[in-house]
């Protein structure tokens, strides 16, 4: 187990993978961390879809033609949604869900990526999040906010260098 900070340096994208299986364990500690997430006012109010059949990866991976064809190519995929109606900070409470789900596949030496599906377009006509709800049938009022893909990597990227903070970002006080 690394330090959080390593664990913050190590954590990158990853879009490649290889055709391993992630181990039930490891699945299960993936989810674990999604469920132990933090939630406004205790609502729960995301809920996960936990997709490893290839032929629906291979669908999932359509939902932005341009810039999410390598979920055909992990071994997991976790579609996150959030309830409106449970919650007004639904977003941020799946957000959460989605970061906290990634920092604890890179503890455990699997690779991840954020798919962004919220405010996406699936082509000029259907939003990615209606092409992702008719795929899973999802019911109303259930929203989709993302879609973690996870597998093991295929290889090792450079971690974040720490003297490239952009410490220019923080202000102490007041906006300055």
């Amino acid at each position: 187990m690394s330090t959080f900070q390593d664990l913050l340096l190590k954590r990158r994208s990853i879009r490649r993978f290889k055709e391993d299986l992630l181990k039930p364990e490891e699945t299960e500690q993936i989810l674990k961390a999604a469920l132990l997430s933090p939630t406004s006012k205790n609502s729960h109010s995301w809920q996960f879809i936990v997709v490893e059949d290839k032929e629906m990866l291979q669908k999932l991976a359509q939902c932005k033609p341009q810039s999410a064809t390598f979920i055909a190519d992990c071994a997991l995929a976790v579609v996150v949604l959030g309830n409106p109606l449970l919650s007004d900070v639904w977003i941020e409470d799946a957000s959460i869900a989605s970061i906290v789900m990634q920092l604890q596949a890179e503890d455990i030496g699997v690779g991840s990526c954020w798919v962004q599906v919220r405010e996406r377009e699936y082509n000029e006509n259907i939003p990615a999040a209606d092409y992702v709800r008719d795929l899973l049938d999802l019911p109303m009022p259930f929203e989709v906010l993302s879609i973690i893909a996870f597998g093991k990597k295929q290889k090792e990227r450079r971690p974040h260098n720490i003297e490239d903070l952009h410490w220019e970002n923080v202000h102490i006080g007041k906006f300055q």
